[in-house]
C-alpha cells in the first residue's frame, strides 16, 4: 500500500484533490538553505506528497516540486538541531517520508541527485540505527508507550525496507511487537489525544509496511488498534472540531487524523471512522490547519488520506454516548452528539495507565530499564474536564512544562498538589505503590447515567498522613454533574477544592456561582462544607510543547476557584454543576448518605462510597449510589439492598451495580 503507492480500489475524487493541492501548497516557498532553528519535519512532507502526486497523474511538475525540497533536506548536514539532532523526531519524519519519495520517484530523479538521496538516507538510518542501540533502556528506544518511539521507529523502517537494510527492519520490528504487545486493550493513550493523532499513525504506517515488505499481518495484534478510535472518538467535544484536552494537549483543536480515521475504519471497518475522516478532510480541515499548534499538522497527511481511505467502507455518524477505558481509567459521557450537548471526561489512573505502570515496574525490576518515559502526563487523576452548548466550562491546562494538581480540577491539602510534582516527568522515580484508581463504575446506554469514584490519596506526599481522599462524580441523563469528596487524615489539614475556569466565575445571591463562557454557562453550588472560604485568582501555565523549537512558548490563563474548609482530620465537599439551568438543584436531607436533588430535570443523586448506607425518609439502602429519574426504573451502584417507600426492591447477598427492575 504505502510503498508501491496503491491504495484500496474505488474512486477517491475527495483525496485526489487533497493530495493535488497538498502537492502545490509550498511552491511558492524557498527551500532553505541552512537548517532553520526550529523543527523541519515539515521538509518530509514537502516532498513525499508531490512525489505521490507526480505517481498518480504523471505530471512532470510535482516531480519537480518533490526534487526542490529532496534536495533542500539532503543537504543538510544533520536532521534537526536543538534537540538530540539525527536521533529524534525530525529525522524520524524526514527518514520516513524522503525514503518514500526515493521508492516513489527515484527512477525519475537525475543520478547524481538519486545518488545523494540514497547516500543521505542511508547516513541517516544508520545514525538514528546506532543510537536506538545504545540508547536502549534509557530513552525511546525502548519508551513503548511514547510517540518519539513510534515515530523513529518508523522512519528507520521505512528508510530499511526501500534500502533494503534488514538490521533495521529487524530491530524495528522486534519493537513494534512488544509496543503492540503492551500497549492497553482498552486503546487508550496516557500521552492524550493530540500526541494520538501525532504518534499513532505512524503506528499505522509501521504496520501496513511490514504487512506490504514482509506479508505479517500485526493488526490484530494486541487490542489497542482495534479499540483506539473508541477512545478518540469520546475525547471529541460536541460538534467534532474540538477535543477533551487530557495530558499534554498544544490546545482544543489539534485532534484529527484524517488518514488515521480512514486506516483505521478500512482496517476494522468502523463506520465511525470513516464518517470522522470525511468531516476532518473536509468541513472541518481548513480551520484545524489554521488554528491547531501541533506542526507539520493534518494537511501534510494528504498522502496517508489518499492510501488509506477505502471508498467500500460505509460511513455512519457516532451514536453511543457513554464509555469508560478501564487501563486509563477515563469515563465519558456525554448528552448527545448535538453541537450543545454536554460532555464530561473523567480519569484516574496510575502514571501512564495500569499496563504501562506494572509493566514498567518490571522493567525496572528484571532489566534496569526504564521505559516509562511519560513527560506528557500530568497530575490530574480525579480531575474532570465539562464541556456543554459549545463551550468549554470546567477547563484543564492543556501543555505544561511544570506539572501541578494545582492547574487541574482538582483538591489540594494543605495548599500541596501530588508529591513530587511542579516538574515535567511527574511520575518518574516515584514508589510503585504511588497509584490512583477508578473504582464503582457504571456506565449505562440506556438511561444515561454515569458513576465512578477516583481514589486519589497515595497521590498526596505521605508526610500529609492523608488516609483518604476520594472524589465520586455522577452523570446524570439531563447532563448534571454531582461531585462528592471524601477526605481522611492523621491530623487536621486544610482541604481545598478547586475548580478551573476560562473566564472568572461569578457570585450570585444565592449563594451559587455562575460559570460563563460565550453564551454558555453552568450554576455551581457548594452544598458542603458551610463555612467554606471562596477565592477566585488568575493561575498562568507556560510551557514550551517542542524541545525542537526551543522559542516556542505556549501560555493559558486559567481563573480558578479555590473553596477551603477550615482545618479538620475529615474534609467534605459536596458540589453540584449544572449546565445552562435556571436552577442549581438542591440538597437532599439524609440521615446517612448524602445528595442532591435537579426538580426540574427530576433527577435525584444518592451517595454514600464508603459506608454504603444511605437513609431518607422515603430511601433505606445499603449502596454507595443510588440513582432515580421520573418514569424510570432505579440505578445503583454496589448495591446489597434497596428500599424505597417500604416496598424491597433488591436484597442480594453479593453487591450489585446497574439498573433495579
Amino acid at each position: 500500500m504505502l510503498l508501491s503507492a496503491t491504495p484500496p480500489p474505488g474512486p477517491r475524487p475527495a483525496q485526489e484533490v487533497r493530495l493535488r493541492e497538498e502537492a502545490a501548497r509550498h511552491r511558492g516557498l524557498t527551500p532553505p538553505r541552512t537548517h532553520p532553528l526550529a523543527s523541519i519535519t515539515w521538509l518530509g512532507p514537502a516532498a513525499s506528497n508531490p512525489a505521490l502526486a507526480y505517481r498518480t497523474t504523471g505530471d512532470r511538475a510535482h516531480l519537480e516540486e518533490s526534487r526542490r525540497w529532496i534536495e533542500a533536506a539532503v543537504r543538510l548536514p544533520h536532521w534537526g538541531r536543538a534537540h538530540l539532532p539525527d536521533h529524534d523526531l525530525d529525522a524520524g519524519w524526514l527518514l520516513h517520508h524522503l525514503s518514500l519519495a526515493y521508492r516513489w520517484i527515484g527512477d525519475e530523479l537525475p543520478d547524481g541527485v538519486r545518488a545523494l538521496l540514497r547516500y543521505k538516507l542511508l547516513l541517516q538510518g544508520r545514525r538514528m540505527y546506532e543510537f536506538a542501540v545504545a540508547s536502549e533502556g534509557r530513552w525511546w528506544s525502548s519508551s513503548y508507550w511514547q510517540n518519539h518511539n513510534w515515530i523513529c521507529y518508523a522512519g528507520l523502517a521505512t528508510a530499511g525496507y526501500v534500502l533494503g537494510k534488514e538490521e533495521w527492519t529487524e530491530r524495528a520490528k522486534d519493537n513494534l511487537g512488544t509496543v503492540l504487545d503492551l500497549m492497553p486493550d482498552d486503546g487508550s493513550h496516557a500521552e492524550g489525544v493530540v500526541y494520538w493523532r501525532y504518534g499513532v499513525p505512524f503506528l499505522a504506517i509501521h504496520l501496513d509496511l511490514l504487512k506490504e515488505a514482509e506479508g505479517v499481518d500485526w493488526w490484530e495484534r494486541g487490542g489497542f488498534l482495534a479499540n483506539t478510535f473508541r477512545y478518540r472518538l469520546h475525547q471529541t467535544a460536541p460538534g467534532f472540531a474540538f477535543n477533551v484536552d487530557h495530558g499534554d494537549c498544544h490546545d482544543r483543536r489539534s485532534g484529527h487524523s484524517a488518514g488515521l480515521y480512514y486506516r483505521l475504519a478500512a482496517q476494522y471497518g468502523i463506520a465511525q471512522a470513516q464518517w470522522m475522516g470525511d468531516l476532518a478532510s473536509g468541513e472541518l480541515l481548513w480551520q484545524e490547519a489554521a488554528e491547531s499548534g501541533v506542526r507539520p499538522g493534518i494537511l501534510p497527511e494528504a498522502y496517508l488520506e489518499y492510501l488509506w481511505y477505502d471508498p467500500s467502507v460505509p460511513a455512519a455518524r457516532p451514536t453511543e454516548t457513554r464509555a469508560f477505558f478501564p487501563d486509563l481509567g477515563l469515563l465519558s459521557a456525554r448528552t448527545g452528539w448535538d453541537d450543545d450537548a454536554t460532555l464530561v471526561s473523567f480519569k484516574a489512573s496510575p502514571g501512564g495507565g495500569h499496563t504501562a505502570w506494572e509493566t514498567s515496574a518490571k522493567h525496572r525490576a528484571e532489566l534496569g530499564w526504564e521505559t516509562l518515559n511519560q513527560g506528557h502526563h500530568h497530575p490530574d487523576s480525579g480531575s474532570f474536564v465539562l464541556i456543554s452548548q459549545g463551550a468549554f466550562l470546567a477547563v484543564d491546562e492543556g501543555y505544561s512544562n511544570r506539572k501541578r494538581a494545582a492547574h487541574h480540577n482538582l483538591l489540594l491539602v494543605d495548599g500541596q498538589g501530588y508529591a513530587d510534582e511542579d516538574r515535567y516527568h511527574v511520575y518518574k522515580d516515584i514508589p510503585y505503590e504511588r497509584q490512583a484508581r477508578q473504582r464503582d463504575v457504571l456506565v449505562d446506554a440506556e438511561a444515561g447515567w454515569a458513576h465512578a469514584t477516583a481514589e486519589i490519596a497515595a497521590m498526596y506526599d505521605p508526610e500529609l498522613g492523608v488516609r483518604r481522599l476520594d472524589r465520586t462524580l455522577v452523570f446524570t441523563p439531563s447532563g448534571r454533574l454531582v461531585l462528592l469528596d471524601l477526605a481522611e487524615a492523621e491530623t487536621g489539614r486544610e482541604w481545598t477544592f478547586l475548580l478551573q475556569t476560562d473566564r472568572p466565575t461569578e457570585p450570585r445571591p444565592d449563594g451559587s456561582r455562575l460559570i460563563r463562557s460565550g453564551e454558555a454557562t453552568a450554576l455551581v453550588r457548594q452544598f458542603a462544607p458551610h463555612d467554606a472560604s471562596l477565592v477566585c485568582e488568575v493561575t498562568e501555565v507556560e510551557a514550551n510543547p517542542t524541545s525542537s523549537t526551543p522559542e516556542l512558548r505556549l501560555t493559558r490563563t486559567l481563573h480558578t476557584l479555590r473553596s477551603t474548609a477550615p482545618r479538620s482530620p475529615d474534609g467534605l465537599f459536596l458540589t453540584a454543576i449544572t449546565p445552562g439551568a435556571a436552577s442549581a438543584g438542591e440538597q437532599i436531607a439524609c440521615l446517612e448518605g448524602g445528595g442532591v436533588t435537579f426538580t426540574d430535570a427530576e433527577e435525584t443523586v444518592l451517595l454514600s462510597p464508603v459506608t454504603r448506607r444511605i437513609r431518607t425518609s422515603r430511601v433505606s439502602a445499603d449502596a454507595a449510589a443510588l440513582l432515580t429519574s421520573a418514569d424510570a426504573a432505579p440505578f445503583v451502584v454496589r448495591c446489597t439492598r434497596l428500599e424505597m417507600d417500604g416496598h424491597v426492591l433488591l436484597d442480594v447477598p453479593e453487591p450489585y451495580t446497574g439498573k433495579v427492575g
